[in-house]
Order: C-alpha cells, then sequence, then structure tokens
C-alpha cells in the first residue's frame, strides 16, 4: 500500500467497484490523470469493455483487494450496496488489521444518497472506514459505454460526514478523500453531513425524477399519446430527459431516500391542488408562478456583497475542523483544495443566470 498524504502522491492507489456510468467515468478520469486504479465489474462485458479502453481491470473484490488499494470507491447501485459491503469487509480486514485502527483502505462512495449507504457500511464493520461522496453530475444514460472522463472532471461534489451520534471516519479519512475529489478529479467539495446532503438532494434530484416520471406516465397512458410525442419539442423533452433513465435505478434512489422525499413530494402535491383549484374557480394561480422569481433571477446578493463566488479563504486543519468545514460549507463555501495545514475555499457559484 502507498504512503498516502499531501505531497507528491495524496491519493495512493484507487480502486473502483462497478462500471458503470459514474463508476466507469471515474476510473477513466483517475488513468487519465495518471493515477494508480485498479477496477472490477460483477459483470464479465463490462470488464472486457473497461480492459479494451486500457483500463486495468480485475476479475472479482478479492482480486481488487489483494492490489492493496488505499482508497476504495464504491460505486455499485444502491439496491447492491448492502451485500457489496458485506463482500468487502472480511477482504480488507488483514490489510485494516496490519495497518492500525486508523490505517488501512479508506471507503467511498458515489451514490445519491448518504444515509442509508452509511448504515451498510456501519453493519459490516466498515463505518471507521468510510466518508461518503457524491458528484453532482451524471446524464439519462447508464452503463460503461455511457461513462466518459469527461462526465467527471471538474464537477461540484458533495463529501458527508456522519451526523452527530453515528460512528465516522477520523479526519484524515476525510481528508483523503477531499484530496482525491480536488486533486486529480480537479472539483470542488461541499462538506455536508449525510441528513443535509439527503433533505437537499431531494429536491433537487430526487423529486424532480418522480415529476419527470409522472410527465412520461401521463403521457403515455393518454388516448392521444401518438399525437402528444409526434408533437412534443423542447419543453417535453427537457421536462422528461431524467424518466428515460433505468426505471429501476430511480426507483431504488427515490426509495432509499424516502423520509426526505415523501415529505417535498406532499409539498408539490398542495402547490399543484391549490393550482388545480384557481383553474377549476376562475381564480388567479399568479403566487405559484411567481413564488420563484428570486432563484429565476438569479444571485439575489446585492451589487456591493462579495457574492457567492470569489476566494473564501483558508481554513486551519486543527482539532475540529471537519465541523468547521460543515458550517462554512453549509454557509456557501466549497473547498476548492487541501494542503497538509489548511483546506483552501471558495465561494459556491450562484444560482443559474437567468432564464431568457
Amino acid at each position: 500500500m502507498s504512503t498516502v498524504g499531501a505531497g507528491s502522491d495524496p491519493v495512493g492507489r484507487v480502486g473502483v467497484v462497478g462500471l458503470g456510468l459514474v463508476g466507469g467515468s471515474l476510473a477513466r478520469l483517475l488513468a487519465e490523470r495518471g493515477v494508480d486504479v485498479v477496477a472490477t465489474d460483477v459483470s464479465a462485458t463490462t470488464r472486457r469493455a473497461a480492459r479494451a479502453a486500457r483500463l486495468a481491470v480485475v476479475d472479482d473484490l478479492a482480486a481488487l483487494c489483494g492490489a492493496l488499494p488505499d482508497l476504495v470507491v464504491l460505486a455499485v447501485p444502491l439496491r447492491a450496496m448492502h451485500a457489496t459491503a458485506g463482500a468487502l469487509a472480511p477482504l480488507l480486514a488483514d490489510a485494516a488489521a496490519a495497518a492500525g485502527p486508523d490505517g488501512g483502505p479508506t471507503v467511498t462512495d458515489v451514490g445519491s444518497v448518504k444515509g442509508p449507504v452509511r448504515a451498510a457500511l456501519g453493519e459490516a464493520g466498515l463505518g471507521g472506514r468510510y466518508v461518503g461522496a457524491h458528484p453532482m453530475s451524471g446524464t439519462e444514460h447508464s452503463g460503461f459505454e455511457a461513462s466518459s472522463a469527461a462526465l467527471l472532471d471538474g464537477v461540484a461534489w458533495a463529501v458527508t460526514v456522519a451526523p452527530d451520534g453515528v460512528e465516522q471516519g477520523s479526519p484524515q479519512r476525510l481528508a483523503h478523500v477531499l484530496r482525491l475529489v480536488t486533486g486529480p478529479l480537479a472539483g470542488t467539495a461541499a462538506v455536508v453531513t449525510d441528513t443535509q446532503h439527503d433533505e437537499a438532494v431531494a429536491l433537487v434530484s430526487h423529486v424532480p425524477h418522480v415529476v419527470a416520471t409522472q410527465l412520461l406516465n401521463a403521457v403515455a397512458g393518454a388516448p392521444v399519446r401518438d399525437l402528444a410525442l409526434g408533437l412534443a419539442a423542447g419543453s417535453f423533452r427537457d421536462g422528461t430527459r431524467v424518466a428515460r433513465t433505468d426505471p429501476g435505478r430511480t426507483e431504488a434512489m427515490v426509495t432509499e431516500n424516502a423520509a426526505w422525499v415523501a415529505p417535498a413530494l406532499r409539498k408539490v402535491v398542495r402547490d399543484l391542488e391549490i393550482v388545480i383549484g384557481a383553474l377549476e374557480t376562475n381564480g388567479s394561480p399568479h403566487a405559484f408562478f411567481h413564488a420563484a422569481d428570486e432563484v429565476r433571477a438569479g444571485d439575489p446578493a446585492p451589487p456591493d456583497d462579495p457574492g457567492r463566488s470569489g476566494d473564501g479563504g483558508l481554513e486551519p486543519l486543527t482539532e475540529g475542523w471537519p465541523g468547521r468545514l460543515v458550517e462554512r460549507c453549509v454557509a456557501g463555501d466549497v473547498v476548492a483544495g487541501l494542503s497538509a495545514d489548511h483546506a483552501r475555499l471558495v465561494r459556491r457559484p450562484g444560482p443559474p443566470h437567468p432564464v431568457r
């Protein structure tokens, strides 16, 4: 196993488990950046395709762990996480015992839900090695053939720590994942708790997937389906894009985050009921269509405010630094780099530019 730190080899050897859209893109980008990466997938067809793409691929988890990775990235479907964690734990046991309580491989993931993943790894005995991670990038496509190094190059990530009272890894493990994200992946990281992450992505990812699916379902069951699909243009295409992905993956994502998705959907339903009521009674739905005017207009920061872009300063890596990063990231900063002594932060970019 490599010596991992903030020097010339800040990441070490990376093992990628699962070579679908995100895992394949991650492996491609790491290899392109010169990182020592070894990968595996349960599908022999996928392994052959990855080898044809000149990636270092082994046949199974045992062989991957035998390569002594410093960091293991779980890029398997959410529905496979429990089984994968259970199979991985004994394979890492020898390396962990030899390295001591704070040594051995760090384990992270790329899933869109964090609380259930941490629970699964905790049950497998890997909770002390786990740091959550979620790249905020994807497409409606799936599989290794859809993967691309460009998909994860320079994108924003959420990197998560456990909420109070839940086992989590040492600050060194958090630093390891932050160096991966801000180093060879050239990304930024918002450090938040699992709970904060899952609440936020319910609003900006999981609920949109459900709503997009319902739009597609509504047309699929309509008597004028074929005519409607023939007339559909940009608004329908954009509104249903994510509904055209693997529905099983979407279902797993939504159900794993049910605690946050369900109340958010109830608010959507309540708001739509108000619109329906207004339309049926010749009322005005004005309030509904203007509720997000501030977001629609772009960054609401006043002209003399530094806004959400620019230098956020440095955060010393002294005692308690993970908690301080959470506070700063919730307030609008993201981690853009990590040295041996401090984290470099920048202001998170503001909302999208106004719609024209």
